[in-house]
């Protein structure tokens, strides 16, 4: 059993979402690792990353 679980996500590594708490805040996809997002604060590279379940996330309009 593979450790990386990447057939089974939403949202790409490089999309532009939002976490559903805090939609003011736009977030990019860093990573997907075992059904969980890792995200960063897009302008803020130096912020700690955040994790997010899928259900978690919205896409942000483009």
């Amino acid at each position: 059993m593979s450790s990386r679980t990447n057939d089974d996500h939403l949202y790409p590594e490089g999309a532009l979402v939002t976490a559903k708490v805090n939609p003011s805040v736009q977030l990019v996809i860093v990573k997907y690792l075992q059904r969980i997002y890792y995200c960063a604060v897009v302008g803020n590279e130096h912020a700690k990353q955040q994790a997010y379940f899928e259900r978690e996330l919205t896409l942000t309009n483009p």
